[in-house]
């Protein structure tokens, strides 16, 4: 079985969640031994392939996908979508609804997400099948905390976030929350996504926010990140759940994460779940994390949420669709 990897736009310098994603489907996939390609612009070879796998559903993918269905072949979308009734006026919803009625079958990364796109979009709940996200192993494996704290001169005790720096993550009202715990240090790290967002967090945080930019995906630095920090938060106004809060976690992090999206879906009853829009929510949960025995959150399961054990689904759905 042959499957072609495709996304758009067809190249990426910086990955972010859904081009980490389909890199580790890449990786994970061929070391199981399903023979996956990447997406070559300049020499497509459609035909040697049994399934085409397209990871997105922005404005023009429709087209890729019409093309690879006018070609007979079985066609997966990995949505990368979170759509409600209140926000679907945002959406191109005619071309997306186009664009999943093509598709053999839709990932989404949680049973909430399938339920809610098949009823936002009106098709069958049948089409759309859950693969969760997932964290390499390294993640799992302890690193000492004396690399990230040497590196940036770090010794106060603080609060890590990890992530894009933008209105959705929700950085400033956990700045603002922040005042409240005034014995911890709030650490930002990620790209600055919309600078004027990220200097108003600056402005607004004062000596108390420290600003480090962005960390590579694989650094050791950002792994000892989470080993140095208090708690990890992640108060955005919607996770599915976060590549950062997978990480945080499977690094058995105290965490204090948005109950908004699916993160509930992931963590059970082993973070701290907040309110994004009160900051007094983000506080409470930020000091029932640093108060959890960090040790009790440590053993988890290496094998729940690992890249390794979570794309098996996937061999499962391209053998269903090149057997009809």
């Amino acid at each position: 079985m042959k499957v072609l990897f495709a996304t758009y736009p067809m190249a990426f310098h910086t990955p972010g969640g859904g081009e980490i994603q389909l890199l580790a489907y890449y990786k994970h996939l061929r070391a199981q031994g399903v023979d996956v390609s990447l997406f070559d612009p300049w020499n497509p070879r459609f035909v040697d392939h049994d399934v085409v796998h397209f990871f997105s559903c922005v404005g023009g993918s429709v087209h890729f996908c019409n093309f690879v269905k006018q070609l007979g072949l079985p066609l997966v979308v990995s949505s990368s979508l979170w759509v409600t009734e209140a926000t679907k006026h945002l959406y191109p919803i005619a071309e997306i609804h186009h664009q999943f009625s093509l598709a053999d079958r839709v990932v989404a990364n949680s049973d909430i997400e399938c339920e809610t796109l098949a009823r936002i979009f009106n098709l069958s709940r049948e089409k759309f099948v859950t693969v969760l996200n997932g964290v390499e192993n390294a993640f799992y494996e302890h690193i000492s905390s004396t690399l990230f704290r040497s590196r940036f001169n770090l010794h106060e005790k603080f609060v890590l976030n990890v992530g894009n720096i933008e209105p959705r993550k929700n950085q400033l009202q956990l700045v603002r929350a922040m005042k409240s715990v005034p014995d911890l240090k709030l650490v930002l790290i990620g790209h600055e996504r919309d600078p004027a967002y990220a200097r108003a967090c600056r402005d607004e945080g004062g000596d108390q926010v420290i600003y480090l930019g962005p960390l590579p995906h694989d650094s050791e630095l950002l792994r000892s990140a989470y080993t140095a920090c208090e708690v990890f938060c992640l108060p955005s106004t919607l996770e599915t759940p976060g590549l950062a809060a997978l990480e945080a976690y499977a690094a058995g992090c105290r965490t204090a994460i948005t109950e908004v999206g699916s993160t509930k879906e992931y963590f059970g009853d082993q973070v701290e779940y907040l309110d994004p829009a009160n900051p007094g929510s983000i506080v409470v949960a930020i000091r029932n994390a640093a108060a959890a025995d960090k040790k009790s959150r440590a053993n988890r399961d290496p094998h729940q949420l690992n890249w390794q054990t979570v794309v098996q689904p996937l061999q499962s759905i391209y053998s269903s669709l090149t057997t009809k």
